[in-house]
């Protein structure tokens, strides 16, 4: 066996391994369920659909449950954080992230404005590739300039909200509470990003204190970029085969 058959035979056992497999794991977990990108339980739709009246707690915990299973989402802030270690700029990308997020929830839904949601969940799964190349340093070798990440978080936390925006206005929502379920759903959005990310920090922390955490950091970024085409290329091909 070369010395390059078995660094790569024992690329699952590495750290950077185990961790990109169980997001593998977990994308194509939400391919094989149908509880994809900004997809809701049949369940959940019913209990949506069947409410009236403002349900704080209920709507809180549909709003975590979103998160904690929207692979999209969880791919994209990945990539935000991959190379961050000072809680104070997390703090910032992530607030900057759910203002985009919860704005055009909210507006989305109110406003009944209607978009394909295949195409905004195709453009979810790019701003994964987005960050992706970003982290690669793509950018500034092909245009020489280093775009705005927290310009680019804010924009794309705009679309991903929308894109939950678009799976809403499907149902039949009561008019009733309908502002403070909304507000409630939104806040459980954001208790279920902390908790993912928290997972996620943890992860990356035993991680990064590995010797080979920067060689491996690369790779680990040309899988999550592939991991977004692959979310952009289920939408498109949802979109014009629907």
């Amino acid at each position: 066996m070369t010395a390059a058959t078995s660094r790569w035979a024992a690329w699952p056992r590495t750290p950077a391994g185990v961790f990109l497999l169980g997001l593998l794991i977990l994308l194509l977990n939400g391919l094989l369920t149908a509880a994809f990108a900004h997809g809701v339980a049949d369940g959940d739709k019913g209990y949506i659909q069947e409410t009236s009246g403002f349900l704080f707690w209920p709507f809180l915990y549909l709003g975590a449950k979103h998160m904690i299973t929207g692979y999209d989402h969880l791919l994209f802030l990945l990539g935000v954080i991959f190379f961050l270690y000072r809680m104070k700029d997390i703090g910032i990308y992530v607030t900057l992230f759910a203002i985009g997020h919860s704005s055009t929830l909210l507006l989305g839904v109110l406003t009944d404005i209607s978009v394909s949601s295949y195409l905004v969940d195709a453009i979810i799964g790019l701003s994964v590739v987005y960050k992706a190349l970003d982290n690669m340093g793509a950018w500034q070798r092909w245009l020489g300039v280093q775009p705005s990440t927290k310009a680019a978080t804010l924009i794309f936390g705009l679309f991903h909200g929308f894109g939950l925006a678009t799976k809403l206005q499907d149902f039949q929502l009561s008019p009733d509470g309908l502002i403070g379920n909304l507000i409630a759903f939104n806040i459980g959005v954001e208790i279920g990003q902390l908790l993912a990310l928290g997972a996620i920090l943890i992860v990356m922390g035993f991680w990064r204190k590995t010797p080979g955490f920067w060689r491996h950091a690369y790779g680990a970024n040309v899988v999550l970029m592939t991991l977004g085409f692959i979310l952009a290329g289920y939408q498109l091909a949802g979109f014009f085969v629907a």
